[in-house]
Order: C-alpha cells, then sequence, then structure tokens
C-alpha cells in the first residue's frame, strides 16, 4: 500500500511539473556587432503568456568553436539548458560562435576578451526585445565562457548576474598547468612518462607566459623545448627502456601558443577579474572535470569576488559530474561521445531556482 502511495504521490507531481511549465517560442535571430564588421546568428527562446517581464539570460560558449545548440560529442548542451530554463519563464539567447553556423568573422584570430565583447552585444540586442525584463539580463559561461563572463560583467553594469557553468576561476596561465597535470595523471601513461609530460608543459607554459606579449615567443619556446630534449634524452638512456614512446607535440603547440588567443588567454588575471565582479555570482562545477578543477575554481569565486567586496556568490560541487555535466566512469573526454544521459537535472534545477529568485 505504501508503495502505492507513494508512486500515485511521484505521479502527481510530475503532472503538476508538467502544467506549471511555461510554453515558449524558438526564433531565429541576427544582429551585427557595433563595428558592424560581424553577423551574429542565433536562437532566441521567448516564454509565451507571461504577464510580467521576463528575465533573459546570454550563453557564452566555451573554448574551440560551437555552434548555438552547444552540440558537444553528441550531447546539445546549450540547447537543453535553454529549453529548461525557457520552460521557467527565462528568455533564452544562444548564438553561433565566430566562423559558426550563421555567424560570421573569425574565430581563430579572436580572445577570450573578444568572446566578452560578443557577449555585451548580445545583452545590447535582448535590451530591444519585447517583454525582456532589462535589469535583469545574465550571462551564462560554461567553462572558458565563464571567464568571458566575468570579463564582460568587468567591464559593464549591464550585466545583473553571472552563472558560471564548469567555468573558469583561475588565471590562465595557473589554469594551463592545473588542466595539463589533471589530464596527464588521468592518462595511461606510465608514470614515468607522466613526470616527463608534466615536466616539459611545465617549462613550455612558464616561457609562454614570460613571453606572451613579445615577438620572441616563437624562438624562445623551441630553444626550451630543444634543450629540454637533450637533457630527457639522456636521462631516458639511464632507465635501460628499449623503446622510447614519449612525444611531446612541439609543432603543434609552438604554432598554437603564438596565436592571439593563447597569448591572451595565459595572460588572463582572475583575481583582478572576478574581484572587479559586483553582480550575483552562481558557480556550479562537477567534482570529476578533468578540464576545470572543480574545487578550486569554485573557491577562487568566493575568494577573489569577495576580495572586490562581492559576497553575492553561490556555489555548488555536483558529484559525480564531468566538464560537459554528464555523469561519468573514466571522465576523460574520450568517454563523452559514449554518455548516454543529459546534462545534470539537477544543476538545471539549480540554476533555473536561482535566477528566479535574484
Amino acid at each position: 500500500m505504501m508503495k502505492k502511495i507513494i508512486l500515485l504521490l511521484l505521479c502527481t507531481l510530475g503532472l503538476l511539473q508538467l502544467a506549471s511549465a511555461q510554453k515558449f517560442v524558438n526564433k531565429e535571430v541576427t544582429f551585427a556587432s557595433s563595428d558592424g564588421k560581424i553577423q551574429y546568428a542565433g536562437i532566441l527562446s521567448v516564454p509565451e503568456g507571461s504577464k510580467k517581464k521576463y528575465p533573459a539570460v546570454v550563453i557564452v560558449s566555451g573554448s574551440y568553436k560551437q555552434d548555438k545548440d552547444g552540440m558537444m560529442a553528441g550531447h546539445p548542451l546549450f540547447k537543453q539548458i535553454a529549453d529548461d530554463l525557457s520552460s521557467r519563464g527565462v528568455a533564452v539567447l544562444r548564438l553561433d560562435d565566430r566562423g559558426t553556423g550563421k555567424t560570421t568573422g573569425v574565430y581563430e584570430t579572436s580572445t577570450t576578451g573578444d568572446f566578452a565583447d560578443d557577449a555585451l552585444r548580445a545583452i545590447q540586442y535582448l535590451k530591444g526585445v519585447k517583454g525582456i525584463n532589462t535589469k535583469k539580463i545574465g550571462l551564462l559561461g560554461h567553462s572558458e565562457g565563464a571567464a568571458a563572463s566575468a570579463i564582460a560583467a568587468s567591464k559593464s553594469k549591464d550585466v545583473a548576474f553571472i552563472v558560471s557553468v564548469a567555468g573558469l576561476a583561475t588565471s590562465g596561465y595557473e589554469s594551463l598547468i592545473q588542466q595539463n597535470e589533471d589530464i596527464v595523471n588521468a592518462s595511461q601513461l606510465t608514470e614515468v612518462d607522466k613526470k616527463r609530460s608534466n615536466e616539459i608543459n611545465g617549462l613550455m607554459f612558464k616561457v609562454a607566459f614570460k613571453y606572451a606579449d613579445s615577438d620572441s615567443l616563437e624562438n624562445k619556446l623551441n630553444t626550451t623545448y630543444n634543450e629540454w630534449k637533450v637533457k630527457d634524452d639522456a636521462y631516458f638512456k639511464t632507465l635501460n627502456i628499449e623503446f622510447d614512446h614519449f612525444r611531446f607535440p612541439v609543432y603543434s603547440y609552438v604554432n598554437y601558443a603564438i596565436g592571439p588567443w593563447y597569448r591572451y588567454f595565459i595572460k588572463y588575471n582572475a583575481p583582478k577579474t572576478v574581484g572587479s565582479v559586483k553582480v550575483p555570482i552562481l558557480a556550479l562545477n562537477g567534482d570529476k572535470d578533468l578540464m576545470v578543477s572543480g574545487k578550486s575554481n569554485l573557491e577562487n569565486w568566493k575568494k577573489y569576488a569577495a576580495a572586490g567586496g562581492n559576497h553575492k556568490v553561490e556555489t555548488h560541487l555536483l558529484p559525480g559530474l564531468n566538464h560537459l555535466f554528464l555523469p561519468c566512469v573514466t571522465c576523460t573526454t574520450q568517454e563523452y561521445a559514449s554518455i548516454k544521459a543529459s546534462f545534470s537535472t539537477e544543476a538545471l534545477h539549480i540554476i533555473g531556482n536561482w535566477i528566479q529568485s535574484i
């Protein structure tokens, strides 16, 4: 009898949730950058039937080109977030990144600072949309997108709040060190090769940071690698191992490091930026994230914001979730495509309730 009562209650709650979900419509939208050089395109999800003006969110994507749905390894993360928020009465704008879909521009020559400017331009667009509460337009940033959101909020009072999802609140140089060590230490490399990988990564990142603003960066990186290689070859000979399977992708790394995005990102100053944000912040991270360390970044959101006088920060470390907020086993990037689950419903619940409460 007790089981039947519980089942009946669950079914009733489910029906109530369905009944209370707000209808919304998806509209294709386009608008231009302030200088007219970039045409942005995406989807605006707008609640229907609301008698009062509704809050709005601009989704700010993370590293690498993404479309408006945030399709990563077969998971349309941004669409799932947008659908859930819009069913709660929140308008959501999700855009194709520069050079993706119907958005023009060149992604490869853009920086995190440029993406922050894109987010601010999107807010300006939303201010002209009927029905939106212009004083409650915030940014939801995933991964690097959270850093871009913080940059935007530090520059403009138009940002009413920030939601950080697997977001970065660590300085660029420190985050690269942490991220690569986490990935290497979770890999199938031997302990010897893990040590070698962390060593050369650390050396290269240190030089990239030091010479980020210099024309000599390429030469300094190649010199650093060549000097390390001589010492590493001598070290490997002492191990009495027949074959050396370790390879550092020096050519591709140097080409990447001398580009505008990397030069900007490695110099990103999280304490200064987050300390300049005065609006409410909600930060969620998964504790199995190998790309953005959950515990340390959540601590940084609170610590850096508080140092600037902002104590309106709420954080959540969610168990068992990877960088895409999916439940994982190995939690490596290679596992993403095989995961059948959708974006964490617990995270969606926290985000939706928080936006409605502020």
